[in-house]
């Protein structure tokens, strides 16, 4: 996503490449042959899930790979690439299933290139990154047992990259009015045009000048970390991990899309990652309880910090409604993508206003507070 203060969409900077162009890119900068390719659906940067025939002095078989071509004006800032890169290497090393890149013939990371038939000579920002198996947690029929392994690895994952992650680049991740981190949810003011005049923008111009007012004042008593910023539905992928159909167990397989990563705190992970997995959920005002205990099996949150919870997720849900709303009004032809979170998500938001924040935290909380005393199913 943009870093810019004035977030603007990539209406010029989105990159275009066709597929014979992205397949001469593999093997120039990274030395492998594509055996298929196909496009993957994004927001901002352009993506191909990529297939390539080992040379003939290697093992038979073939390797799968993400290329990720990152839009031209996050490009410019080849620092925060590399932060997010770093993390995603540091990250696997821990034993976290995230991707890891395949150095180009010169043995970097990533490399600057040319590309597309838009106007201008664009630089856009290319990386090969480990396909991850596994199937998005959009896609699967969820349950508390996920919705418990998702808060704790949203606490876990935090946790390591505040602790220990110490790359020269990881200053970079002070993006100051980055639209997309919570704290930045007063921005909103400049997009809430794109949802004109109607009982949404009632409810989201309510959770802005409330954020405001409850939020704002409160995060210097937060404890500040580095956040992923995205555990969203479809960049978290999951395996089964038992046999029964009745009662199907997942564990989490891979982790995707880090260019959201900032400074934050860990009370916006775990609010983050209640609202995505709400989408997912038939019983979503449930939702928030078994992530949140999953989250403080690891990482328990003080009182300031649950008291922000609904607040925080309101947030949350208006980001990614107004943002669409207004990045949809610029790109019509990729409105399907761009509203995926809408369909479910103004109803969950306007059913967490209908019930109020009291009934709702109460509902969290006392679900939480049932795993103390006992082990998740």
């Amino acid at each position: 996503m943009s870093s810019e203060k004035d977030y603007q969409p990539q209406t010029m900077t989105k990159p275009a490449l066709g597929e014979k162009e992205v397949t001469e890119l593999v093997d120039r900068v990274f030395g492998l042959k594509v055996s298929w390719i196909r496009p993957l659906p994004s927001y901002d940067d352009q993506n191909f899930h990529v297939h390539v025939s080992r040379k003939k002095d290697e093992a038979e078989g073939a390797d799968e790979y993400v290329l990720k071509i990152t839009n031209s004006e996050d490009s410019q800032e080849p620092d925060l690439i590399e932060a997010q890169t770093q993390a995603m290497m540091f990250l696997s090393a821990e034993g976290f299933p995230s991707a890891m890149p395949h150095l180009t013939k010169d043995g970097n990371i990533m490399s600057l290139e040319s590309g597309g038939a838009g106007p201008g000579n664009k630089k856009y920002m290319v990386r090969l990154l480990t396909y991850l198996p596994g199937t998005p947690v959009a896609k699967i029929a969820t349950s508390t047992q996920i919705f418990y392994e998702i808060g704790k690895l949203a606490a876990s994952l935090d946790k390591a990259l505040s602790e220990k992650f110490h790359h020269p680049s990881v200053k970079s991740l002070h993006r100051g009015q980055f639209i997309w981190n919570l704290a930045n949810v007063p921005l909103l003011d400049q997009y809430i045009y794109a949802l004109g005049q109607n009982k949404y923008r009632e409810v989201v111009e309510q959770v802005i000048e409330q954020f405001k007012g409850k939020v704002i004042p409160k995060l210097s008593s937060f404890r500040a970390c580095i956040n992923h910023g995205d555990l969203n539905d479809h960049n978290l992928l999951v395996e089964s991990c038992s046999a029964s159909l009745e009662n199907p167990q997942y564990r989490v397989s891979g982790i995707l899309d880090f260019s959201d990563m900032s400074y934050g705190y860990y009370v916006f992970e775990v609010a983050i990652a209640i609202m995505y997995m709400m989408i997912e959920s038939p019983d979503p005002l449930s939702v928030g309880g078994h992530v949140l205990a999953g989250f403080e099996s690891v990482l328990p949150l003080t009182e300031e910090e649950r008291s922000a919870l609904f607040l925080l997720v309101s947030g949350r849900f208006s980001q990614s409604l107004v943002i669409a709303a207004h990045t949809a009004l610029l790109y019509p032809e990729n409105k399907d993508y761009l509203m995926i979170t809408a369909r479910t998500g103004w109803r969950h938001l306007m059913k967490m206003f209908e019930v109020g924040q009291e009934a709702v935290e109460k509902t969290w909380f006392e679900t939480a507070e049932a795993y103390r005393n006992v082990a998740p199913a």
